[in-house]
């Protein structure tokens, strides 16, 4: 099969020929029928993230079952699945409580003894969070995906694998929003526009949109903020203060940078709470004042993929989308080939788009 296959770091992207394993007992092959290209891979393509290389990226993926491992009953070739980088074992302490996406993961990769499931001439390739979506196949754990009906496009099924998902969950699971609350949400790319649309579900009363490029402030409103701010034009958090009489109620970080998340923490209200949902890179340290942490009882927290469940979160989300409350055509700002990915990384980097879909025939 051809995939995009990463080999150094800061490098192009490279189309090869990558050799995929027959399914093992509870694993499915699936053909890819599209694929948004995430901020999250962008991270690895610059070392901000490491993976063991050569690999095969991508992880927001919909398709269609090719071919199933004989343990698996959940699906049947033909069928249309979501893909999600939140592959669950379901017996560990994460899944019992009710936590898949924190799930140890122990008994949904291949053993050291096991062929890999992806190679070239003899060499294992990494398949990025267990998906390695930049590729005309996906040999995945049974785990990893969720069946779906077949009367949503396959490049609107794709961004609820990753973006949706993340920034929706990150609203409505991880920080459960509160109707009637005040929200501002930093940054407007994909995953931050769907925190948006998620706190309109949850029912915030004011959603305060703010990044530094005006398109996406534009972008923003139609997808509910009722308030922007133009992070270029001065002081934001002080500027947050003053609209909203002392801070928001939450505040989420959907960029990945150490002064925004420090920014979200410092535009709360007493009680408030920041929500980071941004790649942050690996060894960076936020600080916070120890002062208003404790006597204001502010709070700061991580959340991973929306804190999703997501076999029974990705169906609800398909319904908001067909009952016209969950804007997904209007994330989708191009399409492009497998040939054409470093190309979605280039736009992505210069902020021109929302969302980038790599799409397969």
């Amino acid at each position: 099969m051809r995939a995009a296959v990463l080999r150094e770091i800061n490098k192009h992207l490279e189309v090869e020929e990558v050799s995929i394993d027959n399914p093992g007992p509870n694993e499915v092959l699936v053909r890819t029928r599209a694929t948004g290209v995430c901020h999250s891979d962008l991270h690895f393509v610059e070392g901000k993230y490491r993976i063991r290389m050569p690999a095969v990226l991508g992880h927001e993926a919909a398709g269609t079952v090719e071919a199933v491992g004989s343990l698996v009953t959940y699906v049947s070739p033909g069928d249309s699945v979501i893909l999600c980088l939140s592959v669950f074992c379901g017996h560990c302490e994460y899944c019992l409580r009710g936590q898949p996406h924190l799930c140890t993961r122990t008994d949904v990769v291949r053993g050291q003894d096991e062929p890999p499931r992806l190679s070239q001439h003899g060499e294992a390739i990494t398949q990025f969070a267990q998906l390695g979506t930049y590729a005309e196949l996906m040999l995945v754990h049974e785990h990893s995906l969720v069946k779906v009906d077949d009367d949503v496009p396959f490049d609107r099924l794709a961004l609820i694998g990753c973006g949706a998902t993340t920034g929706l969950g990150a609203a409505m699971n991880t920080a459960k929003v509160e109707p009637g609350s005040t929200v501002a949400v930093v940054g407007c790319g994909g995953v931050g526009l769907n925190c948006i649309q998620g706190a309109v579900l949850a029912g915030a009363l004011r959603i305060i949109a703010i990044d530094t490029v005006e398109s996406k402030l534009s972008l923003a409103t139609q997808f509910g903020a009722t308030e922007v701010v133009d992070a270029s034009t001065g002081d934001v958090v002080q500027k947050i203060i003053d609209m909203t009489d002392g801070g928001v109620d939450y505040s989420f970080e959907a960029i990945g940078l150490k002064d925004t998340a420090e920014q979200c923490y410092e535009m709360l209200r007493p009680a408030g709470t920041a929500t980071i949902i941004g790649m942050i890179p690996e060894g960076t340290k936020i600080e916070i004042d120890a002062g208003s942490f404790l006597r204001r009882e502010r709070k700061i927290q991580g959340s991973s993929m929306g804190s999703n469940r997501f076999r029974t979160d990705m169906p609800k989300y398909i319904e908001f989308y067909k009952q016209g409350r969950l804007k997904l055509d209007e994330l989708v700002s191009q399409h492009l080939t497998l040939d054409q990915l470093n190309q979605a990384f280039s736009d992505m980097k210069s902020g021109s788009v929302a969302r980038s879909v790599i799409t397969f025939d």
